[in-house]
């Protein structure tokens, strides 16, 4: 049985398809989905914590799904700019994780993680596979990837 590695970059996830579809991205769903590819060994979602009502029972949803919640504090800046990046930690994340998994899939659209998917796959011999939304997805991304999975109706709330 293929096992699996799993990370979610829930900012990018989040606002990417409330931005396309002005709707919430189904995790349970996908779950679903990947389960029948092979058994997930790790499954990480990465958010930024606010501390509301609203994203606590998000948060909960997640770990009854099956996933670890890291959090990072969400950081108002004086100048009205916001910080709450977790490309880093993910990166480590799947940095220590792609040499004990057949594949690492990625939900997230962000560029960044390009070299690092053209890393994992070459030096791990890794199958990488990616979800986003296709308009906001960047292309580097997307070629990096083994496999590509444009985010659709099918993965939505």
């Amino acid at each position: 049985m293929k096992k699996i590695a799993l990370f979610a970059d829930v900012q990018n996830i989040y606002y990417t398809t409330r931005q396309h579809y002005a709707r919430q991205f189904n995790y349970r769903k996908l779950w679903q989905k990947i389960s029948e590819q092979g058994q997930i060994i790790t499954a990480t979602a990465y958010a930024i914590d606010r501390g509301d009502q609203q994203q606590l029972k998000f948060q909960d949803a997640l770990k009854h799904i099956g996933f670890q919640v890291k959090l990072k504090p969400y950081i108002q800046r004086s100048d009205g700019s916001a910080k709450g990046d977790w490309d880093v930690g993910i990166a480590i994340d799947i940095m220590e994780t792609a040499e004990t998994v057949d594949t690492v899939i990625l939900l997230s659209g962000d560029g960044d993680f390009d070299l690092l998917l053209n890393r994992i796959s070459n030096k791990y011999a890794v199958c990488t596979e990616v979800y986003g939304v296709a308009a906001l997805t960047a292309q580097s991304l997307i070629d990096a990837a083994s496999v590509w999975h444009p985010i659709d109706e099918t993965l939505l709330l």
